[in-house]
């Protein structure tokens, strides 16, 4: 498993609409599961993801601004949770889950998030910008919900067409 990366799901599967379940105890499986998670984002290349995007139903995500570039940058988050946040600010968010996409989505400007780091240490910390808005992104994938979901409906109900029919042929 040490060079291993794993598969993305994407939109339309059922791991991803489910809403991920707390992590009691840091494990091996658990550590070994957040390293793969971040060489398959590095390897997307991507800066955020979340363990359901790997089928993995459990609250573990990782961020990495940098893409790899600065191992410092790396975050890797168990049961992240937004305790207070300010602002508004609308831009285009891409998803690994759901290639080809990039749609406008509100998102807070400031967060102050909570989470356990995968030592075991507790982190409690503000973030803004882009990396408030990747954590949002990954924490709704914690919660069963994707990019899709935070458009209108119509906007939601054209992309979810174009999808079946990318099913259909084959190339989703």
């Amino acid at each position: 498993m040490e060079n291993e990366t794993l598969k993305i799901c994407k939109y339309g599967d059922d791991v991803l609409k489910t809403k991920a379940g707390e992590i009691r105890d840091i494990t091996r499986q658990v550590a070994d599961l957040a390293a793969a998670m971040a060489r398959t984002m590095h390897q997307a290349p991507g800066i955020g993801l979340a363990a359901p995007q790997v089928g993995e139903s459990l609250r573990l995500v990782t961020v990495d601004l940098s893409v790899g570039e600065n191992p410092e940058e790396m975050l890797i988050l168990i049961n992240p949770r937004i305790v207070e946040s300010e602002g508004d600010e609308t831009s285009e968010e891409g998803c690994l889950s759901v290639p080809g996409y990039s749609l406008p989505i509100k998102r807070r400007l400031r967060i102050m998030l909570q989470a356990t780091r995968i030592d075991g240490s507790e982190l409690r910390a503000e973030f803004e910008g882009l990396k408030a808005r990747v954590l949002q992104h990954e924490i709704d994938h914690l919660n069963g919900m994707l990019i899709v979901d935070r458009v209108s409906t119509l906007k939601r109900t054209l992309i979810r067409k174009e999808i079946s029919h990318k099913i259909k042929s084959g190339q989703w």
